[in-house]
Formats: C-alpha cells, structure tokens, sequence
C-alpha cells in the first residue's frame, strides 16, 4: 500500500470513529421520531439504520451548516416519508369500526393483512429528559393512543406535527427540512392539529393515578386476570373501557360488555401468566399461555391505560415474538 493511501485509508478510519462518537447518543431519539411517523417499531429500526449508513457514507463532504443532531434528523424524516409513500397507516381495531355488539360470539379471522401499530418498548427510547414538564409531554406523545391518532394524518403534516408540537422545532426548521415554505408549514400544521381533535380519542390521560395507587392496581389486575375474577376485573375497569385484541379485528367497548366477552372467550383460572414491563411509556404485561402440557409460553404484550377512573383501555397484541423484544423471559 502506498503512503498516500495508507494515510487516506487512516484518515477514513478516524472520520469513521469520530462519526459513531458523535451520532450515537441521538440514536434512541430518532428511533422514537420514527416509530411516531410510521407506528412500527420494526419499521422505525430498519429506517434509523438506513439513517445511519446515509450519514455515515455522506459525513466526510458534512460541512456543518447545520447541527449534526438537525441533519440526522433530516435524513430520518425524509428517509420516514419516503417509507411512507409505500405504505399505509397503521391502525389498532378501533380505528377500524365501531365496537361488537356480541360479546359471547365469534371474534372473526386473525388480519394478518394488516399493517397493525406495534407497541415500543419504552427502554428502547433511552433516559427520560431531565425536565419533569419536557418528561411527562415526551410521554404522552408516545401513548399509543396517540401514535394510532397520529396515523390518520398524511405523512407530510404527520412529520410538521410531531417536529413543531412534540419536538418545538421552529417553524423555519421544519420548512428548512421539508423544503417548505413557512406559510405551508403553518397550514399544514393547523390541518393536522384540525384532523387530531377529530379522531383521537376521548380518553382521559391527563387524570393518571399515583404511583402507589398504580402499583396497586396493576397488582390487582395481573392477580386477577391470572385467576379468572371476573368480579375484581370488572371492579377495575373504568366504566367506559376499551378492550383491543390486535391483529383481531374485532373490539369491545363499556365495562360489562368486556366483562362478558372475558368470561365466554378468554378466561380461566390458571389460563394465563403475566409478568410486569411497560411499552409507550405506559403499564403493561408480557402475556404466557399455558399449553395442553401445562408450560407456559409466550404468547403477546398487553398494554394498559390508566386513569383515576381504572383501567380505561386494554390493547393485547397476539404475538409470541413481542414478549422477548420486551426483555422479558421465554418462561414466566
């Protein structure tokens, strides 16, 4: 090798480490910028690698105009809509009807042809920022209430929303990084936050109980839907509670309808085992279904709002992969 080489091949190498050493530590926050837009934690990995090579591949010509935080997430949003002129929304089963009626009947076909929304695991995203008030709206924006809501927006005032509402870019960025004008920047910002009244839900997340009252009532929850008390699962169930199964289509609204679907399709003692993580910033419980052998396997995540009011909403995702990308174990 010549010198002239050897020193270009050293010079790659150190602009190759110095690279990883800077942009790592904003590798969480896109990850959560991706899944917002694109309601998927599989997808949102796959794009934040393609993030990374684009920027790694293009930081020798990087001249720093701007911060390399804001070019990263240059290269994410447009690498996001991009994905997104290819691919549909993501819904939960609320988002497609209005709920059964039948509780004690048949729930329908797995929708395997769907596109569901995922949960994320909330240790994916990394610290929590060190300003309660930036901590608690960080948390809200990735409730899956709101990434579902988010998915009904189109993709370019889906990306003004979350970089101007949940990340407070200024306006002048976010035109700057969607080769907008201003003026556009704002009408699709107004169209967005028009559009999310409309379809998010009326479910209270600003009421969530204390700790110790959570920590109780999550323990309650797990004891009882592992030992089939229908009578102490319906005492914590918020009156107007939402019960979502994807990928089943079929959903459940109000307490005693969920109450009845539970005893007719879902429980009985010693059926289930739960064990505690937390997915979106919010309670949930890696779900184990025993088998005619008697051991337990992994069979979904369940996630759960609370409010003061009880549990307001339960979404089960029917997956036996989701249990270890939670951490959790492969026996309970």
């Amino acid at each position: 090798m010549s010198t002239q080489a050897a020193l270009t091949q050293a010079a790659s190498a150190e602009a190759s480490e110095e690279f990883g050493r800077l942009a790592d530590p904003f590798r969480r926050e896109l990850l959560a910028l991706c899944y917002r837009m694109l309601g998927s934690s599989d997808d949102a990995e796959d794009v934040v690698q393609e993030t990374y090579l684009h920027a790694w591949r293009g930081y020798p010509g990087f001249e720093g105009r701007a911060s390399l935080r804001t070019w990263l997430y240059r290269i994410a949003t447009r690498a996001c809509l991009k994905a997104l002129e290819r691919a549909g929304r993501r819904p939960l089963p609320s988002g497609l009807g209005a709920p059964a009626d039948n509780p004690e009947g048949q729930t329908g076909q797995w929708r395997t042809d769907i596109a569901w929304l995922q949960p994320l695991p909330t240790a994916w995203r990394g610290a929590e920022p060190a300003d309660p008030a930036v901590t608690v709206a960080s948390r809200q924006s990735m409730r899956l209430a709101f990434v579902a809501a988010l998915q009904h927006l189109p993709p370019r005032q889906r990306a003004v929303l979350i970089l101007r509402d949940v990340l407070a870019w200024r306006t002048s960025e976010v035109a700057e990084l969607i080769s907008a004008s201003e003026a556009a920047v704002n009408s699709a910002l107004q169209r967005a936050r028009a559009q999310l009244r409309q379809v998010a839900p009326t479910e209270d997340t600003t009421t969530e109980p204390s700790d110790a009252v959570q920590r109780d009532l999550l323990d309650r929850y797990a004891a009882a839907f592992e030992t089939a008390d229908i009578g102490e699962l319906t005492r914590l169930l918020a009156e107007d509670a939402v019960w979502e199964m994807p990928p089943i289509p079929t959903w459940f609204a109000g307490r005693q309808t969920i109450a009845r679907f539970l005893v007719a399709r879902v429980l009985a003692s010693g059926h289930f085992r739960l064990l505690g993580t937390e997915a979106n910033g919010q309670p949930a419980f890696g779900l184990y279904l025993r088998g005619q052998d008697g051991a337990f396997r992994p069979h979904g995540v369940q996630v759960l709002s609370l409010t003061e009011r009880g549990v307001a909403r339960v979404v089960t995702f029917h997956n036996p992969e989701l249990p270890a990308r939670f951490g959790l174990p492969e026996r309970p």
